[in-house]
């Protein structure tokens, strides 16, 4: 079971892509305000979270998930 902080970081995550959904490129914007707005641990727990199978993020989310690794 994740950590309660996990869950909350996906609970977020899932928010941000469900309220970006309608732009052609909600991943970008998704991984835009991840990159500029939480903290590098917050994005540190997210990626490791996402490494170990991401279960509970939307596809939207691990879009923006892999977009960020990839500009990162």
């Amino acid at each position: 079971m994740a950590s309660s902080e996990i869950q909350h970081l996906v609970s977020m995550t899932n928010d941000i892509a469900a309220n970006l959904a309608s732009y052609d490129d909600c991943s970008k914007r998704v991984a835009d305000h991840i990159k500029r707005f939480w903290t590098p641990r917050m994005r540190s727990l997210l990626l490791d979270f996402v490494a170990a199978g991401g279960d509970g993020l939307s596809e939207g989310s691990l879009d923006a998930v892999q977009y960020l690794q990839d500009v990162d």
